[in-house]
């Protein structure tokens, strides 16, 4: 029988086969022996010892698509990035090391703005022309109005997909709202401080219909930069593709040189100056990273 682990405590891997339901299972020893761990996300197959408890043993971890580090998971489609609109206002260069982590791992990103019911529409303006040639799509929900579910479900449909973004942006209402089964603790926000509190305790994936699994994962305040070297970070932003030909030098970093084409396309208001921002300093990241490294 074959199935995802949904989640891993304690030495136990609960197993969800579609139709058949969570199956409480322990790995064989082989996989220790092997150095091989399970990680949340796996397609396996077990051996079931007990049908009336559902319980089984896992005995197969069948080929992985992908895997990322932090969290711990496998075979990942999409990740679903939450921020609020406001309250707390969005962090962008947050957001951009996101967006550069997972084109970094290969992982299609859609980009997901909650609370778009204390929008005027200004902002919602403004942030769709900052990323409107970042290669992901951007959608604006409202969970409090439940407004904009049914296009977060278009693209969770068939995915497993891992949901990240920092406290207070509204993760755990919307992971509530798109499924019965699982029902996530939801924090308050410091009215202090403008963050939430952090309420998810452990990686864990939701099953939501058929194939279609999301994932939970802790709020972050900070996301390290993947080990790269710094001439890799253009091709992360793939709205500097099309002006890159235009560069004089080959190999442009696109920050210090003259003739270049990216900052000519910024002085023309065809690139994102925020986006751009965030790549020169993260640009710098990287080479003090390399300084170290050497």
């Amino acid at each position: 029988m074959q199935g995802k682990i949904l989640k891993a405590i304690s030495g136990f891997y609960y197993v969800h086969v579609v139709e058949s339901g969570i199956y409480e299972c322990k790995a064989k020893g082989i996989f220790r022996k092997l150095g091989v761990k399970p990680l949340v996300g796996d397609m396996v197959e077990i051996d079931v010892t007990d049908e009336a408890d559902k319980e089984g043993n896992l005995v197969r971890i069948l080929p992985r698509k992908s895997e990322l580090v932090r969290p711990a998971v496998a075979n990942v489609d999409m990740a679903l990035i939450v921020f609020a609109l406001a309250d707390p206002d969005p962090h962008f260069n947050l957001l951009d090391r996101f967006l550069v982590l997972m084109a970094r791992r290969q992982v299609p990103v859609c980009i997901c703005f909650n609370k778009a019911d204390l929008d005027d529409g200004s902002r919602r303006a403004r942030y769709e022309a900052e990323y409107a040639a970042c290669g992901c799509p951007v959608e604006f929900i409202s969970v409090k109005n439940d407004e904009g579910i049914d296009r977060i479900m278009k693209h969770l449909r068939g995915k497993t997909t891992t949901i990240a973004g920092p406290s207070g942006a509204g993760k755990s209402s919307l992971i509530n709202r798109l499924q019965q089964d699982v029902r996530m603790e939801t924090g308050t926000l410091s009215k202090k401080i403008k963050r939430g509190k952090q309420t998810t305790r452990h990686t864990q994936l939701i099953h939501i219909e058929g194939n279609s699994y999301i994932m939970d994962t802790p709020g972050f305040s900070s996301l390290y930069l993947p080990q790269m070297d710094k001439e890799e970070l253009q091709h992360c932003y793939r709205e500097f593709a099309a002006y890159e030909p235009q560069c004089r030098f080959q190999g442009c970093s696109h920050i210090g040189e003259p003739d270049c084409g990216v900052k000519q396309a910024l002085l023309e208001g065809e690139i994102s100056k925020l986006r751009y921002e965030n790549y020169v300093q993260l640009y710098g990241e990287l080479k003090e990273q390399e300084k170290n490294r050497y």
